[in-house]
């Protein structure tokens, strides 16, 4: 398949490892006007090498500014915007009519992605973004595969991008405003604190009593604002047929171990590898229960079940010398126990045993047990800084 695989890079050393998994892209935040403050995201000084970094491996890196802007945000917008420009940054992502027309103004040779927050529903819309210059659409999350098709039929000229996997926010192309009531802190500025994910239950107040009652949808209580996860690696093809140029992957605040497992997943059915072997990856690590959401003729579906999923981050490594593997520790483990390694190499799911355990002072040891501390063991596959090891959980 000919689309591009657009990765979340919460911080620099996502990006470098997005990149390491297989992705063609990725997008990011600066420490301004983005949708998601509560990630590391990027300095100025680090955007600008991660765009070097990238360009430098034929990768892109799309960034952020899709907040809903408020007058008091525009001239640092637009002193960000003049900045990516000269950056080199492959596009700006915006969500503002008005941010928009403040970028053809002050960085008029910078390409523009119009954000899924500006719900880009029909073909045109999608039109008019294209007639003011818009290189590419992030699609609403609400439509159908056949909707994008006739999107695609209307503006054969357009880029259109669409998300493939991850949470699904519960509010209409993600114009919330339960966090703000409930904590001051806006999504549509970035502060989301997913009060959606939370369990429910309502009050019944009358003079001299409160009443509370569960609003029972299963064992485990209600969660009748919390979203299934987007999964759509089984249908990528589908996706291409009805115009999809990007595969988008959500998760900008998601972990090391979820970025590199679901990015090679989706990097291997990309380049023809078994979907429904490869979709058995995606339940490794954490996730709610998938949904293929409104994209297929189904409605979307809501559930709060997590779960950690099929296996534990053992830890990442960090070289590998005369047949010795370094790996900085994230999980406990043990001299003797099986580890399972997560690459984009041909290994990839080789099984070894950890055998002449040692600490960082060379010691010998039984139990690498702090945190971030680099261990070594004897290894017969020559691996690459940026590899996992994990294990399979009972």
């Amino acid at each position: 398949m000919k689309g591009e695989l657009l990765a979340p890079a919460g911080n620099l050393a996502k990006l470098k490892l997005a990149f390491y998994y297989g992705a063609d892209a990725v997008y990011a935040g600066g420490r301004n006007f983005s949708l998601r403050t509560f990630a590391d995201n990027f300095s100025e000084e680090e955007l600008e090498e991660g765009i070097a970094y990238a360009h430098a491996r034929g990768k892109k890196v799309y960034v952020a500014a899709n907040i809903f802007a408020r007058n008091f945000d525009l001239k640092g917008m637009g002193t960000m915007l003049r900045r990516l420009d000269e950056m080199g940054a492959d596009a700006v992502l915006i969500s503002d009519p008005g941010a928009f027309l403040l970028c053809r103004e002050v960085a008029p040779d910078l390409p523009v992605h119009i954000s899924t927050q500006a719900n880009t529903c029909n073909a045109l819309a999608a039109k008019f973004w294209a007639e003011q210059g818009a290189k590419r659409i992030v699609l609403a999350r609400e439509l159908s595969v056949a909707e994008i098709a006739e999107i695609h039929s209307v503006c054969p000229f357009l880029e259109l991008e669409a998300f493939v996997h991850g949470a699904m926010c519960i509010s209409y192309s993600g114009r919330c405003y339960l966090s703000d009531y409930m904590d001051g802190r806006s999504a549509n500025r970035g502060a989301c604190i997913q009060a959606c994910r939370r369990q429910y239950r309502i009050q019944a107040r009358e003079e001299g009593a409160e009443d509370f009652y569960d609003v029972e949808e299963d064992g485990r209580g209600a969660y009748v604002l919390n979203s299934k996860d987007l999964n759509m690696s089984g249908y990528l093809e589908e996706l291409e047929r009805a115009g999809v140029v990007s595969f988008k992957i959500e998760g900008r605040m998601k972990g090391e171990f979820y970025l590199a497992t679901v990015v090679n997943a989706y990097r291997r059915i990309l380049d023809g590898g078994d979907k429904d072997v490869l979709g058995r990856e995606l339940l490794a690590c954490a996730h709610r229960d998938y949904t293929t959401a409104y994209e297929l003729p189904h409605a979307q579906s809501f559930e709060g079940a997590q779960t950690q999923g099929e296996y534990d981050f053992a830890g990442i490594v960090r070289g590998y010398e005369n047949g010795r593997v370094l790996v900085e520790m994230r999980t406990r483990f043990f001299e003797g126990e099986t580890l399972e390694i997560l690459t984009p190499f041909a290994h990839f799911g080789e099984k070894i045993a950890v055998s002449g355990l040692k600490n960082a002072d060379g010691e010998r040891c039984d139990d690498a047990k702090l945190v971030q501390a680099v261990y070594s063991f004897d290894c017969p596959f020559a691996l690459c800084e940026g590899d996992i090891l994990r294990r399979k959980r009972a």
